[in-house]
C-alpha cells in the first residue's frame, strides 16, 4: 500500500490529520503540486486523474478521494473511530463531510482556482484545460460567508460537527478553515461557536 499525497494542500490534509489522529504510518511519495509534479507521466500512469491523494493498495487498486481512502483505512484500523461509534453515526459522518466538500471545500476552490494565476486553463483539477471565469470569484467569496454562518449556527448545540463526538467531520471542516486562508479568508469573529469548535479541534489536531 501506498500514500501518494501533497500534505500542504488541502485534499491531502483531511487524510494527513486522520493518520496523524490514528497514530498510522504508511509508505509515502509526495507529489508537489506546487512544481506540478501530478501532471508527470510517471504519475499519471498511476493515476489518470492527476489528482491527489491517491491510496495504492496491494491489488493495485486505486483510491482516488479523500474520504474513500479514510474510509477504507478506518475499516482497516477501528481503533480511535473517525466515522462514528454505530451504522447511524456512520450515516451522519460521510452525509456531513458530503455537505461539508460541497458547501465549504468548493466554495473555497471556486475562488482559488478562477482568481489566482498559478490555475491559469485550470480552473479544474485534472488533466483537461479549463478557462477561468472571473465572476466565480465573487461567488465563491459569497458562499464561503454563508458557510461559516452555517456551521457556527450548526455548532450552536453541538460540541462536534456530527455523531457524538470528534470525527472525520470535524478533521474535514478544519482542513477547510485552513484552506480558506489561501484565499485570505477567515472565520468571521462573530461566529462565536465557530472559534469556539475550531479553537478545541486545533488542541486535539496541531
Amino acid at each position: 500500500m501506498k500514500l501518494f499525497t501533497f500534505p500542504p494542500a488541502p485534499n491531502p490534509l483531511r487524510v494527513s490529520y486522520f493518520l496523524k489522529y490514528k497514530g498510522l504510518e504508511i509508505e509515502t511519495e509526495i507529489i508537489d503540486l506546487k512544481e506540478k509534479q501530478q501532471f508527470n507521466a510517471e504519475y499519471v500512469a498511476v493515476n489518470p486523474n492527476a489528482t491527489v491523494p491517491a491510496l495504492l493498495l496491494d491489488d493495485n487498486t486505486l483510491l482516488t478521494d479523500s474520504i474513500a481512502i479514510c474510509a477504507y483505512l478506518e475499516r482497516k484500523h477501528p481503533e480511535k473511530p473517525l466515522f462514528g461509534q454505530n451504522d447511524e453515526e456512520y450515516a451522519q459522518v460521510i452525509g456531513w463531510c458530503h455537505k461539508l466538500y460541497v458547501e465549504g471545500f468548493s466554495a473555497v476552490a471556486e475562488v482559488l482556482r478562477n482568481g489566482s494565476e498559478f490555475f491559469a486553463d485550470r480552473a479544474l483539477p485534472g488533466l483537461t484545460p479549463i478557462k477561468q471565469l472571473p465572476a466565480l470569484v465573487e461567488r465563491g467569496q459569497t458562499r464561503i460567508g454563508l458557510f461559516w454562518n452555517m456551521l457556527d449556527k450548526h455548532l450552536s448545540e453541538r460540541e462536534f460537527v456530527a455523531a457524538s463526538g470528534f470525527s472525520q467531520a470535524d478533521i474535514d471542516a478544519y482542513a477547510i478553515c485552513q484552506f480558506a486562508s489561501w484565499v485570505k479568508a477567515s472565520i468571521p469573529p462573530e461566529c462565536e461557536n465557530l472559534n469556539r469548535w475550531h479553537q478545541q479541534v486545533a488542541a486535539i489536531l496541531d
